[in-house]
């Protein structure tokens, strides 16, 4: 079945090749394409393009269709070519005619639109709860060993001191500035392309606020040429967040793999996240931190890869913007995985607390010796010379007892700030009004 098909059969190598992967990738967009429709006929009926019988008979079918899909119970058929005529099929199965009637003031290019934003928005409340969830998990850890010193380095040389509460918190708080890039992504996609239809509008006196409303977006993409010229753009805007948690956590993953190595044994991985070798029986490899690299590594490149697709087409849809919909849908699966793995090895990762007992990092409380000799009135460059001479010369005495106050330093980590601050931007995401207005189009019951 064809929504465009009339009086002839396209060659089948043709539509194999245009197909593609189309309906594999919308069977992500399966219930969405549910919910759209659903909003998108109770606007038809409020107009006077369904009948006040027809309404409650097509929103039950509807319910019945969203609910396979939730059971995972959704198949597109191999004669069908896309989510869209699947559930149009099975409307008109079970309500014969009154089934043609949902198309009605719609094109399957703002169909799909409207289907990428709230599988989008959806998913990205799912990526948020995930982030919070490791946030958490560094926070914890953070606290757990703020007393707990270890090497800072620079150009991978010990430099000065650091701690576990330093180290962990530091990727806490880049987690806050990601859940910016989130909140920006949640906030460009939260807006009704529905009514746009083929990108020009319709001549059907459509009430494009009613169905932002039953949709629970934020507005609407007001104009139609915009909504369309918004295909490609928000799944961009989109892995730009993404990949800014990725980035995040291949960091943190490099980290942990070197921290675990024997050189350094600033950490231990729990045992059961680690695998062996088939040759060597000590190994106890990072392979999930190593993966969880690769992959977060892989997901940073999803912008540029959406960028080469749309970047040279001009206004209007055009058949290139199917094959983002293979490289943007499955991100969000492998960054969720990615995320869960991440908070559970952080969740039960071990902290060596004695690092410093290795006279060999004793050079890293120079920079608090020349500071100490400096506050006693010895002159900055003076102090910095006499500490290097003792440190050439082997007599110099490192002392571990230090002392950092002011803001964000080992003495004073201001975690409590970085929690206010992801707490002040999860409260901006408004993920309340969405689920609400998903329960009130699934269940009219709902208050």
């Amino acid at each position: 079945m064809k929504l465009w098909e009339k009086n002839y059969e396209v060659n089948k190598e043709i539509e194999r090749f245009t197909v593609g992967r189309d309906r594999e990738m919308d069977l992500y967009l399966a219930k969405y394409d549910v919910l759209g429709s659903m909003a998108h006929i109770t606007m038809l009926e409020s107009i006077g393009l369904l009948n006040k019988e027809e309404l409650p008979l097509l929103l039950n079918a509807l319910r019945d269709i969203y609910a396979q899909c939730e059971r995972g119970e959704f198949v597109i058929e191999d004669d069908v070519e896309d989510v869209h005529s699947q559930v149009e099929l099975l409307l008109t199965r079970k309500l014969g005619d009154i089934g043609k009637k949902i198309h009605s003031g719609r094109s399957r290019n703002d169909q799909v639109l409207v289907d990428l934003k709230l599988f989008t928005r959806a998913e990205l409340r799912h990526i948020v709860e995930l982030v919070k969830t490791l946030f958490d998990e560094l926070i914890a850890k953070s606290e757990q060993y703020k007393q707990v010193l270890m090497p800072g380095y620079t150009h991978l040389q010990i430099a000065m001191p650091s701690s576990f509460g330093l180290w962990f918190g530091a990727y806490a708080e880049s987690l806050t500035d990601d859940m910016l890039f989130l909140q920006a992504a949640y906030k460009l996609c939260n807006r009704n392309p529905l009514g746009s239809a083929a990108g020009y509008g319709s001549s059907f006196p459509l009430n494009r606020q009613m169905t932002t409303e039953l949709l629970g977006f934020d507005s609407m993409n007001y104009n139609v040429v915009y909504a369309q010229m918004g295909r490609g753009k928000m799944e961009r805007n989109v892995a730009f967040a993404l990949a800014s948690v990725a980035g995040t956590l291949t960091k943190l993953a490099y980290d942990a793999c070197l921290f675990n190595s024997q050189n350094f044994s600033f950490v231990k991985l729990p045992k059961e996240c680690t695998t062996g070798s088939s040759i060597m029986p000590h190994k106890k490899n990072p392979d999930v931190f190593e993966l969880i690299r690769a992959k977060s590594n892989k997901l940073q490149s999803l912008p540029q890869q959406i960028m080469l697709i749309m970047n040279n087409l001009p206004v209007g849809y055009f058949r290139d913007l199917q094959i983002i919909k293979e490289v943007f849908l499955p991100a969000f699966d492998e960054l969720k995985d990615c995320l869960r793995m991440t908070a559970y090895i952080i969740e039960n990762i071990e902290v060596n607390e004695h690092i410093l007992d290795n006279p060999m990092y004793d050079p890293i409380f120079s920079v608090e010796e020349v500071n100490r000799r400096a506050a006693e009135g010895m002159p900055f460059r003076d102090a910095y010379k006499s500490v290097g001479l003792e440190i050439e010369q082997g007599s110099f005495q490192a002392n571990h007892n230090i002392h950092h106050t002011h803001e964000g330093s080992i003495g004073n980590l201001c975690n409590d700030r970085i929690k206010a601050l992801m707490e002040q931007t999860l409260r901006s995401f408004g993920f309340d009004k969405v689920i609400q207005a998903e329960k009130q189009l699934l269940n009219p019951s709902v208050s």
